[in-house]
């Protein structure tokens, strides 16, 4: 029975291509607004100036579900009550984009680049300093622009006994607030939706005018300047909204007050005794006045917010979980746990199945040697099935069980989270963390699991690194012979240069792929108990392909080799291959069958090794540099005929032959940059 699958109907067209709304991201330094760019941003950012002065602006594309936004993170603001050179060219951005208006063409910094005005501005606010970022809130409500709050650090908050009603902080803001916990991922797919909401409602900006005015009091001293920004010439010349130009004029003596000096000295003259009326008939000066209003009402807004007592507090065990995966110093602590639990199963559990069932049906098959060709064929079917069993039994269903597991909870999504900026140096994201796992246990899996959670560029490269990771089978023979012949610190060896090498590997796809991965919101969902039916289902669901895509591609190279043995092609193989096992590894030219038979199972290859050279004391035979070459060759090797499978599956069969030649051309690179320089220093007598 397949899968129930859930459908979510469209509440309108897709944002994307021309409909992609600007987001930007604003708030005060430490608020946490590089946290959320970063946990969302693409694998590829833009870096500019604005107006070619003061910090640059970061900007990439974000996939929100089958919707895009353009997300820029704007340099740090404190406010527009004093406008500094960086905060009024920021505000310049926000108001106009790259297309500023009459009174400011004449400045001497323009824009240098194309920046449309953002369609939505997400605000960052700090939690645990939260009067402050209202204040800032305020002033970003008068440019007239939909809105929605980041509601920041919530952890460090509730850690201080500050808890805040999220609801009515939404209702006195008038637009979506969402807590978050932005370097742990916590509540960021629920951001960016209400961003992605927001940005269809053409009307999400109205509600938030009320909560902006200043007080009555001030309200009324206002007239005589509103007057000078509603007329009609100024309001041309500086196409701001209304009631943002009334109060910059009647707060700030900076850049609107001196434009207008500029550009309308009678209005300005206007001003000043507008501002002289104000002053004397209030207690203050009014741009205090206005500054100390807003203050006293950000104060009021937090303090009706605020809630003591612990309702809805995360439980303490979860809390100390998120420490343990999502903190950005002990996540990793988290992270290499998994680690290590994948490796236990790998090389503990799996060996154990291994051996309970495929080795025994390998010693029970091995009396069995035909000599007829009916015999023979029927023999490579056999060790077709076997392999297939060798594949599934011991590695596939133990570790997708695990892994669907750890995913089921919630954990390996806050791996995901993790690792993801990792990644992001291979041009891909977190959410690979999964399939990349699997790969240490066995590729074929690990290749059906990128389907699941990658598409496009994405899935092409993912699918050709995984390659490259040892599955258990080389990780068997790196163990065996190496631990034999090279001792711990070659075999460590050989297992660091694995992630050197995927490293350049990935450098080298992004030259071969070079789009632009758009930014994914890494989802990372409440901790739960899995179900016994959900953990089967999603397993099964994972794994069903091996035996109709592998099978029958296993059973048909099995029956290749088995027939090129029988008549004896042994002898041509070796000497057909002899320029790559003699001249360029510098190895036995008796080792060019077991290279090549190795891509069946890799286990195959040290039983053809040992029959081909006569014994099974390798250093009899071969030198330490010869086996450290034969090993780290057959690391990079093509892995098997299985992956290979699922690879014409996933990639198609253009793409997976690209990825054998990938695999054979960067084995033999690396095998003699490994063997020339060895060879150097054991002639030099190093």
């Amino acid at each position: 029975m397949a899968a129930p699958v859930t459908i979510s109907p469209l509440v309108g067209p897709s944002l994307r291509g021309s409909r992609r709304p600007r987001v930007a991201i604003v708030g005060h330094a430490g608020a946490g607004k590089h946290s959320i760019f970063r946990a969302a941003s693409s694998t590829a950012t833009r870096h500019e100036r604005l107006a070619g002065i003061g910090p640059a602006y970061e900007e990439c594309l974000v996939e929100v579900g089958v919707d895009q936004i353009s997300l820029v993170e704007l340099p740090s603001i404190d406010g527009f009550h004093q406008l500094d050179e960086t905060a009024s060219v920021a505000l310049k951005y926000l108001l106009w984009g790259d297309r500023w208006p009459a009174i400011a063409r004449h400045e001497t910094h323009q824009p240098e680049h194309s920046f449309a005005a953002p369609d939505v501005l997400l605000v960052v606010l700090d939690a645990t300093s939260l009067t402050r970022d209202l204040e800032l809130a305020q002033e970003l409500m008068l440019l007239g622009k939909p809105m929605v709050y980041a509601l920041n650090r919530m952890d460090e908050a509730r850690a201080r006994r500050k808890f805040l009603n999220v609801r009515s902080l939404s209702t006195k803001l008038g637009a979506p607030v969402v807590p978050t916990v932005a370097h742990m991922g916590i509540g960021l797919a629920d951001l960016f939706s209400a961003v992605v909401r927001t940005a269809r409602n053409a009307g999400a900006a109205r509600a938030q005018l009320a909560t902006c005015l200043p007080s009555p009091h001030i309200q009324a001293q206002l007239p005589g300047i509103a007057a000078i920004a509603r007329d009609a010439d100024v309001a041309a010349a500086f196409t701001v909204p209304e009631i943002l130009l009334t109060l910059q004029l009647a707060e700030n003596d900076g850049y609107f007050a001196q434009e207008l000096l500029e550009h309308f000295p009678a209005r300005h003259a206007e001003l000043l005794a507008a501002r002289a009326a104000a002053d004397a008939a209030l207690p203050r000066p009014l741009a205090d006045e206005i500054h100390a209003d807003r203050h006293h009402r950000a104060a009021v807004c937090h303090e009706e917010a605020s809630r003591p007592g612990q309702e809805g507090e995360q439980p303490r065990w979860q809390r100390w979980a998120d420490d343990l995966f999502l903190h950005p110093r002990w996540g990793f602590v988290g992270t290499l746990a998994v680690f290590a639990l994948v490796l236990f199963f790998v090389f503990e559990v799996s060996a154990v199945l291994d051996g309970l069932t495929v080795a025994r049906l390998i010693d029970w098959a091995a009396p069995w040697q035909p000599t007829e060709v009916a015999g023979v064929v029927g023999r490579a079917i056999l060790d077709g099935f076997i392999g297939l069993a060798g594949i599934v039994i011991p590695y596939m269903i133990p570790l997708v069980l695990l892994l669907v597991f750890l995913e089921e909870t919630g954990i390996m999504h806050r791996v995901a989270f993790v690792v993801d900026r990792g990644f992001h140096r291979l041009g891909l994201h977190g959410g690979v963390a999964l399939p990349f796992l699997m790969g240490l246990g066995c590729n074929v899996p690990a290749l059906a699991a990128t389907a699941a959670v990658t598409h496009g560029r994405d899935r092409t490269v993912a699918a050709l690194l995984i390659t490259f990771l040892p599955c258990s089978a080389r990780s068997a023979i790196i163990l065996a012979v190496g631990g034999k012949y090279l001792g711990g610190l070659g075999v460590f060896g050989l297992f660091m240069l694995v992630p050197v090498v995927v490293s350049l590997v990935g450098k080298l796809l992004k030259r071969r792929y070079p789009e632009t991965t758009p930014g994914m919101i890494q989802d990372i969902p409440p901790y739960a108990v899995p179900t016994v039916r959900a953990v089967l289902a999603n397993t099964w669901e994972r794994s069903r392909d091996i035996v109709t895509i592998v099978l029958p591609l296993l059973v048909a190279g099995s029956i290749v080799l088995a027939l090129l043995a029988h008549f004896g092609a042994d002898a041509w193989i070796n000497v057909l291959l002899t320029p790559v096992t003699a001249w360029w590894l510098g190895l036995p030219v008796a080792l060019g069958v077991p290279i090549l038979f190795g891509v069946l199972r890799k286990e195959l290859s040290l039983l053809m090794i040992f029959a081909a050279l006569g014994t099974q004391d390798l250093a009899s035979v071969m030198d330490t540099v010869q086996i450290t070459t034969f090993l780290v060759f057959l690391t990079f090797y093509v892995p098997c005929v299985s992956t290979f499978a699922m690879m014409l599956k996933l990639l198609g069969r253009r793409e997976a032959f690209y990825s054998v030649m990938l695999s054979i051309g960067v084995a033999l690179a690396i095998a003699a940059a490994v063997r020339w320089p060895l060879e150097l220093a054991a002639r030099l007598g190093m």
